[in-house]
Protein backbone atom coordinates (compact mmCIF):
# COMPACT_ATOMS: atom_id res chain seq x y z
CA UNK A 1 0.00 0.00 0.00
CA UNK A 2 1.54 3.37 -0.84
CA UNK A 3 1.71 5.33 2.13
CA UNK A 4 2.64 8.65 2.15
CA UNK A 5 4.23 10.14 5.39
CA UNK A 6 1.45 12.83 6.17
CA UNK A 7 -0.94 9.69 6.17
CA UNK A 8 0.86 7.06 7.81
CA UNK A 9 -0.81 5.95 11.03
CA UNK A 10 2.17 4.30 13.39
CA UNK A 11 0.56 3.79 17.00
CA UNK A 12 -0.07 0.53 17.15
CA UNK A 13 -2.93 0.81 19.74
CA UNK A 14 -4.69 2.78 17.14
CA UNK A 15 -3.99 0.28 14.26
CA UNK A 16 -5.53 -2.14 17.02
CA UNK A 17 -8.66 -0.25 17.24
CA UNK A 18 -9.06 0.06 13.58
CA UNK A 19 -8.91 -3.46 13.32
CA UNK A 20 -11.14 -3.90 15.52
CA UNK A 21 -13.85 -1.69 14.53
CA UNK A 22 -14.07 -3.30 11.18
CA UNK A 23 -16.69 -6.17 11.09
CA UNK A 24 -15.44 -7.82 8.02
CA UNK A 25 -11.93 -8.10 6.73
CA UNK A 26 -10.06 -9.77 3.57
CA UNK A 27 -7.88 -12.22 3.83
CA UNK A 28 -5.55 -12.61 0.81
CA UNK A 29 -2.66 -15.00 -0.46
CA UNK A 30 -1.00 -15.73 -3.64
CA UNK A 31 0.47 -18.72 -4.90
CA UNK A 32 0.88 -20.41 -8.42
CA UNK A 33 -2.58 -20.77 -8.68
CA UNK A 34 -2.68 -16.73 -8.67
CA UNK A 35 -4.08 -14.37 -5.78
CA UNK A 36 -7.15 -16.00 -3.57
CA UNK A 37 -8.91 -13.44 -1.33
CA UNK A 38 -12.00 -14.49 0.97
CA UNK A 39 -14.49 -12.02 3.06
CA UNK A 40 -14.31 -12.92 6.98
CA UNK A 41 -14.29 -11.78 10.21
CA UNK A 42 -11.56 -11.70 11.98
CA UNK A 43 -10.60 -11.78 15.74
CA UNK A 44 -7.37 -10.07 17.11
CA UNK A 45 -4.99 -11.24 20.06
CA UNK A 46 -3.26 -8.07 20.59
CA UNK A 47 -1.09 -9.87 23.37
CA UNK A 48 0.23 -12.80 21.16
CA UNK A 49 3.33 -11.92 19.40
CA UNK A 50 4.96 -8.70 18.75
CA UNK A 51 2.06 -7.16 16.91
CA UNK A 52 -0.54 -9.15 17.66
CA UNK A 53 -2.06 -12.57 15.83
CA UNK A 54 -5.51 -12.74 13.58
CA UNK A 55 -8.13 -15.78 14.37
CA UNK A 56 -10.46 -16.50 12.02
CA UNK A 57 -12.44 -19.53 9.83
CA UNK A 58 -13.43 -20.51 6.32
CA UNK A 59 -16.01 -22.56 4.68
CA UNK A 60 -14.10 -26.52 4.71
CA UNK A 61 -15.90 -26.23 0.61
CA UNK A 62 -13.92 -23.04 0.10
CA UNK A 63 -10.76 -23.85 -1.97
CA UNK A 64 -8.93 -20.98 -0.18
CA UNK A 65 -7.71 -22.98 2.77
CA UNK A 66 -5.99 -25.41 0.08
CA UNK A 67 -4.33 -23.35 -2.08
CA UNK A 68 -0.60 -23.30 -2.11
CA UNK A 69 0.82 -19.99 -0.40
CA UNK A 70 3.76 -18.31 -1.58
CA UNK A 71 5.54 -16.07 0.80
CA UNK A 72 3.14 -14.49 3.80
CA UNK A 73 -0.89 -13.55 3.99
CA UNK A 74 -2.50 -10.24 3.66
CA UNK A 75 -5.14 -9.13 6.12
CA UNK A 76 -6.90 -6.33 4.58
CA UNK A 77 -8.93 -3.83 7.64
CA UNK A 78 -10.78 -1.20 6.13
CA UNK A 79 -12.12 1.95 8.57
CA UNK A 80 -14.45 5.13 7.55
CA UNK A 81 -13.92 6.54 4.13
CA UNK A 82 -15.95 9.16 2.39
CA UNK A 83 -15.69 10.66 -1.28
CA UNK A 84 -14.30 14.44 -1.05
CA UNK A 85 -15.48 17.04 -3.48
CA UNK A 86 -13.55 20.06 -4.22
CA UNK A 87 -16.69 21.91 -3.76
CA UNK A 88 -16.28 22.22 -0.21
CA UNK A 89 -12.85 23.61 -0.38
CA UNK A 90 -12.75 27.54 0.40
CA UNK A 91 -9.65 27.43 -1.66
CA UNK A 92 -11.69 26.46 -5.18
CA UNK A 93 -13.29 29.97 -4.55
CA UNK A 94 -9.52 31.43 -5.00
CA UNK A 95 -7.59 29.49 -7.57
CA UNK A 96 -10.00 26.50 -8.92
CA UNK A 97 -6.90 24.31 -8.44
CA UNK A 98 -8.95 21.69 -6.78
CA UNK A 99 -9.76 18.14 -7.72
CA UNK A 100 -11.98 15.34 -5.81
CA UNK A 101 -10.22 12.50 -4.07
CA UNK A 102 -11.03 9.57 -1.58
CA UNK A 103 -10.03 10.21 2.03
CA UNK A 104 -9.99 6.54 4.34
CA UNK A 105 -8.57 4.62 6.68
CA UNK A 106 -6.91 1.01 6.04
CA UNK A 107 -4.70 -1.99 7.56
CA UNK A 108 -2.79 -4.25 6.27
CA UNK A 109 -1.63 -7.06 8.05
CA UNK A 110 1.17 -9.45 7.03
CA UNK A 111 2.19 -12.58 8.49
CA UNK A 112 2.97 -16.70 7.60
CA UNK A 113 -0.95 -18.22 7.08
CA UNK A 114 -2.21 -21.09 9.16
CA UNK A 115 -5.14 -22.82 8.31
CA UNK A 116 -6.05 -25.92 11.22
CA UNK A 117 -9.04 -28.20 11.60
CA UNK A 118 -8.79 -29.13 15.21
CA UNK A 119 -11.80 -28.98 16.58
CA UNK A 120 -11.24 -27.56 20.15
CA UNK A 121 -8.80 -25.06 18.72
CA UNK A 122 -12.00 -24.28 16.22
CA UNK A 123 -14.60 -23.80 18.77
CA UNK A 124 -12.07 -21.19 20.89
CA UNK A 125 -12.17 -18.87 17.76
CA UNK A 126 -16.32 -19.86 17.04
CA UNK A 127 -16.69 -18.72 20.46
CA UNK A 128 -14.43 -16.26 20.83
CA UNK A 129 -16.33 -14.11 17.52
CA UNK A 130 -19.73 -14.75 18.51
CA UNK A 131 -18.98 -13.22 22.33
CA UNK A 132 -17.27 -10.33 20.27
CA UNK A 133 -20.59 -9.50 18.06
CA UNK A 134 -23.10 -10.22 20.46
CA UNK A 135 -21.24 -8.72 23.47
CA UNK A 136 -23.70 -5.49 23.68
CA UNK A 137 -27.02 -7.12 22.60
CA UNK A 138 -30.05 -7.46 24.96
CA UNK A 139 -30.03 -10.67 24.86
CA UNK A 140 -26.44 -12.27 23.02
CA UNK A 141 -26.27 -15.64 21.84
CA UNK A 142 -23.84 -18.18 22.84
CA UNK A 143 -22.35 -20.83 21.36
CA UNK A 144 -23.07 -23.11 24.10
CA UNK A 145 -27.16 -22.14 23.62
CA UNK A 146 -27.11 -24.46 20.56
CA UNK A 147 -26.75 -28.33 21.37
CA UNK A 148 -23.31 -29.76 22.20
CA UNK A 149 -23.54 -32.78 18.48
CA UNK A 150 -24.99 -30.01 16.32
CA UNK A 151 -22.37 -27.35 17.08
CA UNK A 152 -19.46 -30.44 16.83
CA UNK A 153 -21.10 -31.35 13.21
CA UNK A 154 -21.37 -27.10 12.52
CA UNK A 155 -17.45 -27.21 13.44
CA UNK A 156 -16.68 -29.98 10.73
CA UNK A 157 -17.75 -27.94 8.03
CA UNK A 158 -14.85 -25.09 8.77
CA UNK A 159 -11.26 -24.34 8.61
CA UNK A 160 -9.56 -22.17 10.93
CA UNK A 161 -7.49 -19.13 9.99
CA UNK A 162 -4.46 -17.79 12.27
CA UNK A 163 -2.23 -15.50 10.93
CA UNK A 164 0.56 -13.69 13.62
CA UNK A 165 0.77 -10.57 12.50
CA UNK A 166 4.84 -9.63 10.97
CA UNK A 167 4.42 -6.48 9.77
CA UNK A 168 1.52 -3.91 9.40
CA UNK A 169 1.25 -1.11 7.35
CA UNK A 170 -1.90 1.13 8.27
CA UNK A 171 -2.93 4.41 6.53
CA UNK A 172 -5.07 7.32 7.94
CA UNK A 173 -5.94 9.73 4.69
CA UNK A 174 -7.74 12.54 6.02
CA UNK A 175 -7.30 15.60 4.60
CA UNK A 176 -4.23 15.80 6.32
CA UNK A 177 -2.35 18.16 2.93
CA UNK A 178 -4.65 20.53 3.07
CA UNK A 179 -4.73 23.43 4.98
CA UNK A 180 -6.92 24.06 8.10
CA UNK A 181 -9.88 26.37 5.97
CA UNK A 182 -10.23 23.15 3.74
CA UNK A 183 -9.79 20.40 5.95
CA UNK A 184 -13.05 22.46 8.44
CA UNK A 185 -14.65 22.72 4.69
CA UNK A 186 -14.50 18.82 3.85
CA UNK A 187 -15.27 17.92 7.49
CA UNK A 188 -18.50 20.38 7.32
CA UNK A 189 -19.37 18.66 4.05
CA UNK A 190 -19.29 14.96 5.44
CA UNK A 191 -20.74 15.62 8.33
CA UNK A 192 -24.21 17.03 6.40
CA UNK A 193 -24.36 13.55 4.51
CA UNK A 194 -27.08 11.04 5.29
CA UNK A 195 -24.65 8.55 4.71
CA UNK A 196 -23.16 7.19 7.92
CA UNK A 197 -19.65 6.30 7.19
CA UNK A 198 -19.55 10.05 5.29
CA UNK A 199 -20.04 11.54 9.18
CA UNK A 200 -18.14 8.88 10.67
CA UNK A 201 -14.87 10.18 8.37
CA UNK A 202 -15.94 13.55 9.16
CA UNK A 203 -15.42 12.89 12.60
CA UNK A 204 -11.74 12.16 11.91
CA UNK A 205 -10.42 15.06 10.04
CA UNK A 206 -7.53 17.29 11.87
CA UNK A 207 -9.27 20.01 13.02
Amino acid sequence: MYVPPAFREEDLSVIHQTMRDAPLAHLVTAGPAGVVATPLPMLLVAEEGEHGVLYGHVSRGNPHWRAEVAGDAMAIFMGPDAYVSPSWYPSKQRDGKVVPTWNYVAVHAYGPVEFFDDAARLLTVVSALTERHESGRDAPWAVSDAPQDYVAAQLRGIIGVRLPIARIEAKRKMSQNRNAEDRAGVAAGLAQSHRDGDRKAAALIPK
